[in-house]
């Protein structure tokens, strides 16, 4: 038994090469799958992009209460310190001595143990970090928007530069670590923390917009 193998999807036709009917398809098909994974491929990256701005907001949260707590620590310590002197000078105490003295002693311990440690400086990392990412985040959601009005070509274009922006802040972004990483995962999955309702963006609006969206609301439900 002999088979035959249709020959070519392309036919000439007056000098202009065409797809024929099932070429065409298949080139159609082929691009509408490829045009899904780049909107899940943008999805994907959206997503890693919100955790990591969330971990790094939660990373400068957990150390803005742990600079707090120290320098209220150092504070206090320091006030017993010399309320505890100066009392025992007065008063000729030997037990505000020791006090005195096991305070000294615990301050210069914290002094020594976070010299080393600047605080404020990681704070500050970490925020400029977010706030890099918060402008990536945005235009991920400008990116995903305008998705239907662009061609294949047009967003990868812009996922290529978004990718490159993202290194970039990710080459010198400090570490966070794995409490971030859980509470950022709960303040998103549980919380919502990066999202608002429908009820809570129409609050959000200014009065005017507010009774736009109200009037087209009533004008679309009366033309139904």
């Amino acid at each position: 038994m002999t088979y035959r193998v249709k020959p070519f999807l392309l036919v000439k036709k007056n000098g202009i090469t065409r797809g024929t009917k099932n070429g065409g398809a298949f080139m159609e098909q082929n691009s509408q799958t490829h045009r899904n994974n780049l909107r899940m491929q943008l999805m994907e990256a959206y997503g890693r992009v919100v955790y990591s701005y969330t971990a790094h907001w939660k990373k400068v949260d957990f150390l803005s209460k742990k600079n707090k707590i120290i320098k209220y620590t150092q504070i206090i310590l320091s006030a017993l310190t010399a309320g505890g002197f100066i009392s025992s000078v007065i008063t000729n105490e030997t037990a505000l001595t020791y006090v005195s003295g096991v305070c000294s002693a615990i301050l210069l311990g914290i002094t020594l143990y976070f010299k080393d440690f600047n605080l404020s400086l990681e704070i500050t990392r970490h925020s400029s970090v977010a706030n890099a990412l918060w402008i990536v985040r945005e235009e991920y959601i400008s990116l995903m928007t305008d998705f239907s009005n662009l061609s294949n070509d047009e967003i990868c274009d812009r996922r290529n530069q978004l990718q490159k922006r993202t290194a970039e802040i990710y080459e010198t972004a400090p570490k966070t670590d794995s409490k971030s990483y859980e509470a950022a995962q709960k303040a998103l999955k549980c919380e919502e923390e990066q999202f608002f309702t429908a009820d809570e963006l129409y609050q959000l609006l200014p009065i005017h917009l507010r009774e736009e969206i109200t009037n087209n609301t009533q004008t679309n439900s009366s033309q139904q």
